[in-house]
């Protein structure tokens, strides 16, 4: 198999194609999460002054936050080339070894949902980040032996949402591991302004401060709304968002005051209306919802219980009284 099918390398220069989107190309345009980024720059200017490639990183945290903007930045910040595959395109040893065997040295070898790579690709990559070989087994049976392949030095950055997926010998093979927190609404409202300069777009105070707020404290979901509502100023207004249209807008698109759509409005009324405030198992409501079950636990739920409108229980989820209040709803007595 081609590795060139599921896997894109660049070279991320000030002058490229990227420019034009939103995604910040250094640490000095990155907004937030100040304590991964100055530690992340300490690694990266001693391994540059030592002449060494960064160790591995480990990025985790809910979805929408940066994983994949801190991989570009730190390929960036070491002068490096990226490639970047997803965890679940590397389903046998035939891909990863196409992929580690391109490798230059100093690369980044960025993998997205490192949590879903194949056994017995994850096996290999032990030796790829301990020992930078790869073990290939020629024959089988008692004549069977092992060609240990060199490579390359290269940084393996690995994201993940779900790091109790991932298994102990893979964790502790990444020398560098970092949380991403959700962004406060100071820092929403920062990145908003920035891409609202890019976009070329005029946006009140008052309107940042709405989107910042609405946002969910995910950039990715900031920058969605941004551009939705920009569409509505062009369409309906003058071009320039102010409070009026930011409203008009996130009312049509479905996101009401406090960020939620259609989607968690979906898992709430299931939990509040459905089982009347009742303990809930996960499988359950996905069926119930005719949801994802891994769509729920990652991107639904951290922010309904961060809210307080939903907790989990060992009997499994349930409805808050603020969820209730939320949908105009009457609490059980027994919440």
């Amino acid at each position: 198999m081609d590795g060139e099918r599921f896997i894109t390398s660049t070279k991320i220069t000030l002058d490229s194609e990227l420019d034009l989107t939103l995604r910040p190309r250094n640490f000095s345009e990155y907004i937030g999460q100040s304590k991964v980024k100055h530690n992340l720059e300490v690694f990266i200017n001693a391994a540059k002054a030592r002449g060494e490639c960064l160790d591995h990183v480990l990025l985790y945290g809910p979805p929408g936050l940066g994983k994949t903007t801190v991989a570009h930045i730190i390929a960036n910040e070491m002068d490096a080339n990226i490639k970047v595959v997803s965890g679940p395109a590397l389903s046998s040893m035939l891909d990863i070894v196409s992929i580690l065997t391109g490798i230059e040295q100093g690369d980044v070898l960025f993998i997205d949902e490192i949590h879903r790579v194949n056994k017995t690709v994850e096996e290999a990559l032990y030796s790829a980040m301990e020992d930078f070989t790869l073990d290939i087994v020629q024959g089988k049976g008692p004549g069977a032996r092992t060609i240990k392949l060199p490579l390359n030095k290269f940084t393996l950055v690995g994201a993940t949402t779900r790091t109790g997926m991932l298994t102990g010998p893979m964790r502790d093979r990444f020398g560098v591991i970092c949380r991403l927190e959700l962004y406060s609404r100071e820092d929403l409202m920062t990145i908003i302004n920035r891409s609202a300069g890019i976009l070329n777009v005029e946006i009140t105070e008052e309107a940042c401060a709405e989107l910042a707020v609405r946002s969910r404290g995910t950039p990715r979901i900031a920058n969605r709304i941004l551009k939705r509502v920009r569409d509505f100023a062009q369409v309906i207004g003058d071009g320039r968002i102010n409070i009026e249209i930011t409203n008009k807008a996130l009312e049509c698109i479905g996101v009401d005051a406090l960020g939620l759509d259609e989607n968690d409005r979906t898992v709430l009324e299931a939990l509040a209306v459905k089982f009347a405030g009742k303990p809930v198992g996960l499988d359950t409501l996905a069926a119930a919802t005719n949801e994802d079950a891994g769509t729920i636990e990652d991107v639904i739920e951290p922010y309904l219980i961060q809210l307080g409108f939903v907790a989990r229980t060992p009997r499994g989820r349930i409805a808050m009284p603020q969820a209730f209040t939320h949908l105009g709803l009457t609490p059980p007595e027994d919440i």
